[in-house]
């Protein structure tokens, strides 16, 4: 069990709580949010994605899973913890413990049980507002789709999307084959 203030939590505090178990946590306007780790299927299609995007990124970028975003880091802090996002690439030795939001050109969630409203409403306009420029939403429930958004005037617009292969001409050209994504 993990004591919790009773009061909104600053990024230093947050970063003091002890971490990992069986769940996974975010920093919601300083309330720590926690919630079950991903199925293995959901995970699996967060690591085929991530090392398709490394795959066919410029070399100028890198692909990640799972790890922080600081999508506002005044008080009270939001940190997010996108399944997959694609930032500037640097030397292995450099890389920080968390991204702030403006370092991500793309942020991806994997739509599970239970996060569906806050994958498709809650967590895009946090990170339109964070000035986060592409947000994909991938929906596992058959068939398996993918919608790709472009931030225009500080809000996603539908770029590209539908389930099969799905071809994505921004933030750089890319096929996603959703089926070789979900396959045994």
């Amino acid at each position: 069990m993990i004591a919790v203030p009773e009061r909104l939590l600053t990024l230093g505090e947050w970063d003091a709580l002890p971490k990992g178990g069986s769940h996974r946590c975010e920093l919601v306007g300083g309330v720590p949010l926690v919630v079950p780790r991903p199925a293995p299927i959901h995970q699996r299609v967060a690591y085929r994605l991530t090392g398709l995007l490394e795959a066919h990124l410029p070399e100028e970028f890198a692909a990640f899973g799972d790890v922080e975003v600081v999508v506002n880091p005044v008080h009270p802090a939001t940190l997010r913890a996108p399944d997959v996002v694609v930032v500037p690439s640097r030397p292995t030795d450099e890389y920080p413990a968390r991204f702030s939001a403006d370092e991500v050109l793309l942020a991806v969630e994997i739509v599970s049980p239970g996060t569906g409203r806050t994958d498709r409403v809650t967590k895009p306009a946090e990170y339109a507002d964070a000035g986060i420029p592409h947000y994909w939403l991938v929906d596992l429930d058959a068939p398996a789709s993918l919608d790709a958004f472009t931030l225009v005037d500080g809000d996603y617009e539908h770029v590209a999307g539908g389930s099969g292969k799905v071809r994505v001409l921004s933030p750089f050209t890319i096929t996603v084959d959703l089926a070789e994504l979900i396959r045994n």
